[in-house]
């Protein structure tokens, strides 16, 4: 695995050295796709036989993890991509993910809705049945990750004649009827371009849904929801990582001149780094499991799927938060990259299904109450 590890580190560095601007700009980070597609990344998840690298969650969550260290936004894009690109691997044509293998496609999901909130299952938008075999989408997307910049987006609706909660289609970036009504200006994950999308009549075909009519739900909770959550609390880990790097590293360099010792000399300090590590360790502790339990198709696997995001997602909230603290005023300077990790960490707890709605969803699981 040493040349995937060698191709992971060369997008890393790319978005290292653009992460600044990505945040400072609110620029999507072309330079990181850009690697992603030069290095074949971007088919992590395209089967073998389609043209791509037929690997799994452990490589995808690797990956995002260790983009999350040096850049959020980045991290962020790569998640949703191989979110969109399993659904496609799963459900979508040879065409379909030949062009994600060879034509380096820059894959999202489109599930998030208004009138849904972090209810993502139960899509509001519509497909109807057209002339001649074609669909007619309408939508107000309320989220779209990559919202400017994706060319396969995985899309949700009500169902075409079926019985059921939703049906998954494949929609082009370019598609005539989708339109980006404004910019992503946030908190954090500057760079993802994460805004709504408004389909006014999209044309696609029965050639283009992925996965049976009314079928939807067992796409978004069989193949999306345990890799979203991973690569989500993927996200989350690195985010720790690299603002306590960047906390230990300020402690340690910066000194008190008339005494002539470092910040990491101070006893409190050391106790707030210590607890920091600490839960950075056990959300740590919990991913690598939670990618074990799908990988090995464990018992327990859905019960850490709903566990790992929330967890990841409330100990980033504190660590960072944490980070900033013992760094003191410099933590409020744009060059020590702390501030950007708290920023970009706050998004976790708030993206569907969002922490409040798996901690419902886990006491359920562990009461034995149907989740739905």
């Amino acid at each position: 695995m040493s040349e995937l590890s060698d191709k992971i580190d060369q997008v890393v560095a790319v978005a290292a050295a653009n992460a600044a601007a990505t945040d400072a700009d609110g620029a999507f980070p072309a330079a990181t796709v850009d690697a992603l597609r030069a290095t074949g990344l971007l088919s992590l998840v395209t089967p073998a036989a389609h043209g791509g690298m037929g690997l799994g969650a452990a490589e995808a969550a690797d990956v995002v993890e260790r983009l999350a260290r040096v850049c959020g936004s980045s991290a962020m894009v790569a998640c949703m991509h191989f979110c969109g690109a399993a659904v496609i691997a799963a459900h979508g044509s040879a065409a379909a993910n030949r062009s994600v293998a060879e034509g380096g496609e820059l894959a999202t999901l489109a599930f998030s809705e208004a009138g849904s909130r972090s209810h993502f299952w139960a899509p509001v938008s519509t497909a109807t049945a057209g002339d001649g075999g074609t669909i007619r989408l309408d939508a107000q997307k309320s989220w779209v990750t990559s919202a400017r910049q994706a060319t396969a987006i995985v899309w949700s609706s009500k169902p075409l004649a079926a019985e059921g909660a939703s049906t998954i289609w494949l929609v082009r970036g370019e598609s005539a009827g989708l339109s980006v009504p404004a910019p992503f200006n946030g908190l954090g994950l500057r760079g993802n371009d994460s805004a709504p999308v408004t389909a006014a009549g999209v044309v696609v075909s029965e050639a283009d849904r992925l996965g049976a009519d009314g079928g939807g739900f067992n796409v978004m909770m069989g193949t999306v929801l345990p890799l979203f959550n991973l690569l989500n609390a993927a996200c989350s880990v690195g985010l720790m990582e690299g603002a306590l790097a960047g906390a230990v590293a300020h402690v340690n360099g910066t000194r008190y001149a008339h005494l002539g010792s470092s910040l990491s000399e101070l006893p409190t300090i050391r106790a707030y780094l210590a607890r920091a590590r600490v839960q950075a360790d056990m959300a740590g502790a919990l991913w690598r499991d939670a990618i074990a339990a799908v990988s090995g198709g464990r018992a327990d696997a859905m019960l850490r799927v709903l566990q790992v995001k929330a967890a990841a997602g409330e100990a980033a909230l504190d660590v960072t938060a944490t980070t900033m603290r013992v760094c003191g005023g410099a933590a409020f300077r744009k060059e020590l990259g702390v501030e950007r990790a708290f920023r970009d960490a706050q998004a976790a707890s708030v993206m569907a299904p969002t922490s409040d709605v798996l901690y419902d969803f886990i006491g359920k699981a562990i009461c034995g109450i149907p989740l739905f």
